[in-house]
């Protein structure tokens, strides 16, 4: 059976965060926790094909319309920094949140390992090294990123706001080159396949949006301003992603060259205004959109394995934050060993596919079945709490998740089918973990206050 004990003298204070986020700051957040997915990482999908890629960005638009919605009403309701894991214990109770928990944490460890692997393969292009190095440029990026989201919340938000609207810069500097010139019909033959081969690749256009209600601790009035922050985040993305992928398969050097690529975006510059551009300037440019959700996303599982630690599903250590910061300091460096140490491992075993390619599927996995579980639980809060006070309701309600959930499985079993041996380890490891020793030292942390007297009333 699962037991609580009651926090003891002084632990809450010393895991306090600090508020600073409006609007602006989680509209940023979002939308620089997504956008790296314009820069690298998507273009895999076009091995199946153009058709197969615009049909996939569709359907995972859809996907994400309804996760949006949901997420944004119950972050509203529920407006800890537990986010997926707070929303689910409610709902489900302590299994469920731990589960959607530990599937989230394998997203949004494993985001980052996939987006170091993208700058190390910039980095690699700007100095002429070679690859052997690449696991030395992932290492000083988590140490130089991990540290600015250690030094305060304040400067993490700030950073976010200037280096999003850099990459955004940079992506309407592209498309201005790109559309005049667009040739479809030219430059993106190559590849077969369906969709459902390219959503996995799709979804990257979007994934981490949800991570906003993370923040919610250290936003005001967080009832009012993650709704509004993560829906306004999501409409700029719906216009990003298709003008990415329309941009990047209608010109030189076309859809079969940028399939394989490791930095697309420096390579359709490249086909726009010749090689004989300074190459390390043209990369360095292109990094930022990678630099944006690097950043970011670090903030986000620095906040999700802070909240888990909290209430005692993983080690309580790890949610000290800094006396003066007020930073999660313990769980950001604890996620960035695992992240890198992710990325080693694959990167060291014998493997056809690319690094970013393995892990992007691994951090997929993650993230839809944390998807499904969430979904699952906004019907079951809309079910057995429908006097929950809701400052914001979703204008897609119970169908809109219905359909999020429904994508979201169909995307699970094609994973599945795939392969998932890293997954199915890390839930094992999770779930052992949980089952024989975290279940039974569980901590009434705010989540856990919540759920316990929600349930209680009802």
């Amino acid at each position: 059976m699962d037991s609580y004990r009651k926090p003891p003298s002084g632990y809450l204070e010393q895991r306090t965060l600090r508020r600073h986020a409006r609007i602006l700051h989680l509209w940023a957040m979002g939308v620089g926790a997504v956008i790296s997915g314009d820069f690298f990482g998507w273009n895999f999908g076009l091995q199946y094909g153009f058709p197969a890629m615009l049909g996939a960005l569709v359907i995972a638009t859809v996907l994400y319309a309804g996760l949006c919605f949901s997420i944004a009403e119950m972050a509203a309701a529920l407006p800890h920094t537990g986010g997926a894991y707070s929303f689910a214990r409610t709902a489900m109770g302590p299994w469920g949140g731990f589960i959607t928990g530990l599937a989230e944490n394998m997203e949004y460890v494993l985001t980052p390992a996939v987006i170091v692997v993208g700058i190390g393969g910039y980095l690699g292009g700007i100095f002429g090294a070679p690859a052997s190095m690449a696991p030395l440029w992932w290492l000083l990026c988590y140490a130089i990123f991990v540290g600015l989201n250690c030094w305060g919340v304040e400067l993490s938000f700030r950073f976010s706001v200037v280096v999003t609207v850099a990459a955004l810069v940079v992506l309407a500097v592209f498309y201005a080159l790109a559309f005049p010139r667009l040739d479809v019909a030219r430059w993106s033959v190559g590849g077969s396949g369906t969709p459902l081969d390219a959503l996995p690749f799709a979804i990257w256009f979007y994934l981490a949006i949800e991570q906003l209600p993370l923040a919610a601790e250290e936003s005001h009035d967080p009832a009012r301003t993650l709704p509004r922050g993560l829906l306004a985040g999501f409409a700029t993305l719906v216009v990003l992603a298709f003008a990415t992928l329309l941009a990047s398969v209608g010109v030189a050097p076309g859809a079969a060259v940028i399939a394989k690529s490791t930095e697309p975006l420096l390579d359709s510059f490249q086909g726009i205004l010749g090689k004989g551009l300074n190459t390390r300037l043209l990369g360095a440019v292109a990094c930022i959109g990678l630099v944006s959700s690097f950043h970011t996303i670090i903030f986000a599982y620095g906040r999700q394995i802070y909240s888990l630690s909290r209430a005692g599903y993983l080690p309580t250590s790890l949610s000290l934050t800094h006396p003066r910061r007020r930073t999660p300091v313990r769980a950001m460096v604890a996620g960035a060993a695992l992240g890198f140490l992710a990325a080693l491992v694959v990167h060291l075993s014998p493997q056809d596919s690319p690094v970013g390619a393995v892990l992007l599927n691994m951090t997929v996995f993650g993230a839809v079945l944390a998807y499904v579980l969430q979904m699952g639980s906004y019907l079951a809060l809309r079910w057995r709490f429908p006097q929950l006070e809701r400052p914001y309701k979703s204008p897609l309600g119970i169908a809109g998740a219905v359909i999020s959930m429904v994508i979201s499985l169909v995307v699970l079993a094609k994973l599945v089918q795939n392969g998932v041996l890293g997954p199915i380890i890390w839930m094992g490891l999770g779930i052992a973990y949980f089952a024989f020793y975290a279940r039974k030292r569980l901590i009434l942390a705010p989540e856990e206050e919540f759920a316990r007297q929600a349930n209680q009333n009802h």
